[in-house]
């Protein structure tokens, strides 16, 4: 394959918003986005000083920070349409904001209100950055796409955190429904969903650091001597995101080595 084909950048000049971008999964990929052409990369988070850390790190020509509550509908319209009023376009939504529960939660001890607070975030919010990309894609007739951040939780059940599991497995529901419905339009919706990576968020839900994380978790992949680190899920989100999957939709994507059961 020549050279030139082997390094051609694959979002040249796309327009994305990456919501949860200042840290983890978000950040890798608002890095790789930019490494590979893309115009302009909107980070999305809460967390004012890391995004603008991250926005800077890429340059502030071709990316930049704004602050999102993506439990709020208002706030994600607007960033939303701030970024099309500012930049022309949306091309690509990378639906990635998350967290953990902060308790094992059980089922026969299920906190009620401790899921609502995590399904706002994890569902709520994720079905809000779907729903305003899509309308301001659809109004534009624009052939854009969306990647959500779902998780190998999407597909099976555990012995804990339930609240967590279920609201990765409305994800995956979020993303065959509106691949199906959006399709039409030429949107393609897809979610990718990881393995335990060492972010920040994770490792401080586990009490580890990224050494010890990537450790505990090695003998639950069937893929040995490699650990799965940010950037695997950075480049997986990469594909769905670009031309390389042209013809993909409603796929979920595991990155987690042949996760063994």
């Amino acid at each position: 394959m020549a050279e030139s084909t082997l390094c051609k950048k694959k979002l040249e000049g796309k327009v994305a918003i990456v919501t949860g971008g200042a840290s983890g999964i978000g950040e890798a990929t608002a890095h790789v986005f930019a490494k590979h052409g893309a115009r302009m990369v909107v980070i999305a988070d809460l967390q004012k000083e890391l995004g603008q850390q991250v926005a800077k790190s890429i340059g502030l020509n071709h990316s930049t920070y704004i602050h999102c509550d993506v439990t709020d509908e208002e706030q994600v319209k607007a960033m939303v349409e701030w970024t099309v009023k500012n930049y022309g376009q949306l091309d690509i939504m990378f639906s990635n904001a998350g967290i953990f529960g902060r308790s094992d939660q059980t089922v026969l001890d299920l906190d009620l209100s401790a899921l609502d607070h995590l399904f706002a975030i994890n569902v709520r919010g994720m079905a809000a950055c779907v729903k305003h990309s899509a309308r301001a894609m659809v109004e534009r007739g624009e052939r854009g796409t969306i990647v959500c951040t779902a998780s190998i939780a999407a597909s099976r059940g555990a012995t804990q955190k339930t609240d967590y599991y279920m609201s990765k497995h409305a994800v995956l529901g979020l993303v065959r429904c509106a691949s199906r419905q959006l399709g039409e339009h030429g949107i393609r919706v897809n979610c990718v969903s990881p393995g335990a990576v060492a972010t920040p968020m994770t490792c401080s839900a586990f009490g580890m650091d990224a050494e010890q994380l990537e450790k505990a978790f090695e003998p639950h992949s069937s893929l040995k001597g490699v650990a799965l680190k940010q950037g695997h899920v950075a480049d997986a989100v990469l594909f769905l995101a670009s031309d390389d999957s042209g013809f993909v939709n409603g796929h979920d994507l595991l990155v987690d080595g042949g996760w063994l059961d």
